[in-house]
């Protein structure tokens, strides 16, 4: 398995687990990730989603053998035109399926962090990375747009200069880049002391009640798009069917 989990104290690692093609997402890695990220979505025991990459990175981006089977050969070209649209859909789902867990999900960065990598880290929550970590918004200089995911998640991230940047240019940044646009929110010196601090992230995380922080992510999510006065409608009547009013704490 190339897509492999661990989970311990309601906190779940989701690792990228190819580490001798530098985690790059092979045809088996697209439909595995959804179907794990499936598989903790459900899970009641999960209160937060770590994603990482074993090995010297996060992922190198899209394995490219696989491109050459996006387009079946053979049929007109209107019919390989819909079989890339439909391909590219599925491939879409890989990403959206993890952005869609209930759960927080954490990005744990570390060297390459390439292409599809971009995809992946933008679909998540939050995002931290070692100093060693590289970006790319790859696809650009393969003589591509972006495709499933980046274009649409990243400028709710980054401003709109940046995305340019990133988009126009392909070019690789570092981690003190990435932390200058607000890619990620906090780097540290190496990748043990990253998964240290993610894992104490996480763990902070899942000390709190799921049903609160599962709440806020809803809440936030169902902001996106929306004013001020409707978000506060949404929130109004969440707290009111989901709030867990009895068991506030009181300081004194």
């Amino acid at each position: 398995m190339a897509i492999t989990v661990e989970k311990k104290d309601g906190v779940a690692n989701l690792w990228l687990d190819r580490p001798e093609k530098l985690n790059a997402l092979s045809i088996d890695m697209w439909t595995d990730l959804p179907r794990a990220a499936a598989e903790l979505a459900s899970d009641t025991e999960v209160r937060v989603i770590v994603v990482a990459g074993r090995g010297p990175c996060l992922t190198a981006g899209i394995d490219l053998d696989m491109l050459a089977d996006l387009a079946p050969a053979g049929e007109s070209e209107a019919a390989r035109r819909l079989a890339v649209m439909h391909r590219i859909k599925e491939l879409q789902h890989t990403f959206t399926s993890l952005a869609d867990c209930p759960q927080p999900v954490i990005a744990a960065i570390h060297g390459y962090c390439l292409g599809a990598g971009i995809d992946l880290i933008t679909a998540c929550d939050i995002r931290w990375a070692s100093a060693d970590a590289i970006f790319s918004v790859q696809e650009t200089r393969m003589g591509l747009v972006a495709d499933v995911g980046t274009m649409q998640r990243l400028p709710r991230i980054v401003n709109p200069g940046d995305v340019a940047e990133l988009v126009y240019t392909g070019a690789d940044i570092n981690s003190t880049r990435a932390l200058e646009m607000r890619l990620v929110t906090r780097v540290l010196p190496d990748q043990p002391t990253l998964w240290s601090e993610v894992m104490g992230l996480a763990g902070m995380i899942a000390d709190n009640s799921p049903l609160v922080v599962q709440g806020a992510k809803r809440v936030l999510q169902a902001g996106e798009g929306r004013s001020v006065a409707e978000g506060l409608d949404y929130i109004a009547v969440w707290n009111a069917a989901f709030g867990e009013f009895s068991r506030i704490k009181r300081n004194r």
